[in-house]
């Protein structure tokens, strides 16, 4: 028997078929080669074309399939993994009406502030869990606001991976998952939330039928399947959020496990079961892929936008010629804390943790006559790990406090120098595993059709596949300390901008 997964990431779509019974992946494939672009008409922005996520899911389908060793008509259930936070908009004719306004776009954020003092702090946070800030509910009162004839023309609103499934089936359904990433849902009535709808003046209209995360989602149409190759009637039996989703692969479901990724955005992701939330919104809480009104299970979420993105950039910037695993090797040749070099990896968008505020990307204390590219190499991947460690307090005031991350052997965990400069700016052992989320969205399928009696029988295959714990713990110390400096310096810096800005304004 055999699943299918689906991640619709910022960069790329991949897709894999895996063998239900041993749980390993049969082929796989992505789609562009390249990074997709990220569409800015203004600073702050960050849109992409819903369309676009078909096409691509389409091509790398068809790549897979070339690749052979099994056939496209043995598969029996079909699940998605997608970016969160995006708002995607269709007419009554399932059409998009307009680019998705992503989980990057940072135009929202005063809807979401002002939503936030007007409904009462408290209220949202103890029924959302958050503020409203920069998230889907905030973006489609920008819509309403800002293109209100687009906005009449709504017939639902939905996330990334609704939307692909409802191409692939027709049908438009949601989650109490997604809708919690959207900030659309009260956990206290276990069902949409009042406050917002009634605040932003939304119709209950425009919202899909809201299933379980592991349910039957719609059935692949015939015309979808003589295209691609499958069965008509296959089912989509699973949708979820790429870090709840990255959390499911790793086996992250119970009070305490924690889970990251350090791909485009890095996320640190632990599991609690009960109401939890930062009083100032700074880490956010969801509800888990297995959150049930009787069962609560939310997943508390760091997430620094700057990770793969920061990297990328340091790649095209100074390393071109060189492959990522070109750049970690000469990453190691410098010495740990990169002879003074500072880098802050927040150059994409608002950043939550920080209050959201926009406070870029910087390199600190260059010596022209000293630095090379090994050492902006190594100070990035230092960045990285420092904000990883800055976020993580947040969580260990919230009390969450890790005695181990599982993570993928993924992305920039890849790199030996970054998993262990993230283990010893965080002090936690990480775990590694092969995964990545097209294989979580696999056994979500399966899971979620019945093909799996427990949760815990759809992993009972994985390997880990390494350890690491830290080491010289006292050297990074220092570096967070200097690098911790350094953000707080900006930080008071855009406080101060913004005071003279409100100055300014008020004459």
């Amino acid at each position: 028997m055999l699943l299918l997964g689906i991640d619709i990431g910022t960069s790329s779509v991949k897709v894999c078929v895996v063998d239900a019974e041993n749980q390993s992946i049969i082929a796989s494939a992505q789609y562009p080669d390249t990074e997709s672009p990220i569409i800015s008409l203004q600073t702050g922005w960050a849109e992409q074309s819903p369309d676009m996520w078909w096409q691509q899911t389409q091509q790398a389908l068809t790549l897979c399939v070339k690749k052979g060793g099994f056939e496209a008509k043995n598969i029996s259930a079909i699940g998605i993994a997608y970016q969160m936070h995006g708002l995607v908009l269709v007419d009554k004719h399932q059409n998009s009406l307009r680019n998705s306004i992503i989980w990057c776009d940072s135009r929202a954020v005063k809807i979401g502030d002002k939503a936030f003092n007007d409904i009462g702090n408290e209220t949202c946070l103890s029924h959302m869990l958050n503020s409203p800030g920069n998230f889907t509910a905030s973006k489609l009162a920008w819509v309403k606001q800002n293109e209100p004839e687009i906005y009449d023309q709504i017939d639902k609103i939905m996330l990334p991976g609704d939307y692909i499934a409802m191409k692939l089936t027709g049908e438009i359904t949601t989650s109490a998952s997604a809708l919690s990433e959207g900030i659309f849902f009260d956990f206290q009535f276990n069902g949409l939330s009042k406050d917002i709808i009634d605040y932003f003046g939304f119709s209950d209209k425009l919202f899909p039928t809201i299933k379980p995360v592991f349910s039957a989602h719609g059935r692949v149409t015939a015309d979808v399947a003589s295209v691609l190759g499958l069965t008509t009637g296959i089912p989509v039996t699973y949708k979820a959020g790429d870090q709840p989703n990255n959390a499911l692969s790793l086996n992250v479901l119970k009070p305490g496990e924690v889970a990251a990724t350090a791909g485009t955005s890095g996320v640190i992701y632990g599991v609690s079961d009960h109401l939890t939330y930062d009083p100032q919104s700074r880490v956010n809480t969801f509800a888990h892929v297995n959150y049930t009104n009787e069962r609560i299970r939310l997943g508390v979420l760091l997430c620094i936008n700057g990770t793969g993105s920061l990297y990328r950039w340091i790649k095209n910037t100074f390393g071109a010629s060189l492959t990522y695993e070109q750049m970690n090797a000469e990453a190691s040749k410098a010495p740990a804390g990169s002879n003074g070099l500072r880098i802050l990896p927040f150059g994409n968008g608002v950043e939550r943790m920080l209050n959201n505020k926009q406070i870029g990307a910087h390199l600190h204390n260059i010596d022209l006559n000293l630095h090379t590219p090994a050492h902006i190499f190594r100070a990035a991947q230092e960045g990285i790990a420092c904000a990883f460690r800055y976020g993580l307090d947040i969580m260990r005031e919230n009390g969450m406090n890790p005695t181990v991350i599982r993570a993928g052997k993924t992305n920039m965990f890849l790199s030996d120098l970054f998993t262990q400069t993230f283990v010893n700016a965080t002090g936690v052992p990480v775990e590694l595993y092969n995964n990545d989320g097209s294989l979580g969205a696999a056994l979500g399928a399966g899971i979620g059709a019945e093909i799996y009696p427990s949760l815990a029988e759809a992993f009972s295959k994985a390997e880990r596949v390494g350890y690491v714990e830290p080491t010289d713990t006292e050297t990074f110390e220092a570096i967070y300390r200097d690098w911790k400096t350094i953000l707080e310096k900006h930080l008071e810096e855009s406080q101060d901008i913004k005071k003279q800005k409100k100055g300014l304004d008020n004459q």
